[in-house]
């Protein structure tokens, strides 16, 4: 996401959808983000990217800037999830599951802790922030769609791996994504409702605290057993 805000430049233009396809792993080092203007039209820009190791192609990635419209209708029927205040929620024990990346933020889990099943249902929700704050930005917010442990983890008392094939972030406000501050909590929610034939799917809510829904994603996973 920042390479691609950063090519289609803009400060009138806002990042409105990303959808990344995760083609293979990377290892921890260098890489090289290639990013092109698809097409460059009066209200949207479509950009794309390509992310590499050396000969290795990691990820492609599709993402469209528009302008800002407040002239349009305006409604929001998703409702936001009243969960307990975070200095309410006690910090749980261990969310990690062998991933160093979730050492980069506090978790405060609400709802559908991992490993506690089986459960009824694969949903999980809480809220979110950096160890380390930092301004709010598209890329910040694409990151925590996909940095709460999945899903389908509080259905299920045995472990696997849940790999993302495809991921897509929409930015639904961006005044209220320019609203946070950097020590803001952000509650997520995020629901599976169909494994199947080796896939699922995850859908997400990223909420502000005031309870503007600020993005929504949804991904693709395959099911790995262990």
């Amino acid at each position: 996401m920042q390479a691609l805000a950063a090519h289609d430049a803009d400060p009138d233009r806002h990042p409105r959808s990303l959808t990344v396809h995760y083609l293979a792993p990377g290892r921890e080092g260098p890489a090289e983000i290639s990013v092109r203007t698809e097409r460059a039209g009066r209200t949207v820009h479509f950009v794309t990217a390509r992310l590499h190791q050396g000969e290795r192609l990691l990820a492609t990635a599709h993402a469209a800037f528009a302008l800002l419209n407040t002239d349009t209708p305006s409604f929001a029927d998703r409702t936001f999830p009243n969960y307990p205040r975070p200095d309410a929620v006690g910090t749980p024990a261990d969310l990690h599951v062998g991933i160093p990346m979730r050492d980069r933020y506090h978790y405060r889990v609400v709802t559908g802790a991992p490993w506690e099943g089986p459960g009824s249902r694969a949903e999980t929700g809480g809220w979110i922030r950096l160890r380390e704050p930092r301004p709010y930005d598209p890329a910040l917010i694409v990151a925590l769609a996909d940095a709460w442990h999945p899903a389908v983890f509080a259905r299920l008392d045995e472990r696997m791996g849940v790999p993302t094939v495809d991921l897509t972030v929409h930015l639904r406000s961006i005044r209220a994504l320019q609203s946070l501050q950097p020590d803001d909590w952000v509650a997520v929610r995020f629901r599976t409702t169909v494994a199947t034939e080796g896939f699922l799917e995850e859908d997400g809510e990223l909420w502000t605290p005031d309870g503007t829904l600020v993005a929504h994603s949804r991904q693709l996973a395959l099911i790995v057993s262990p």
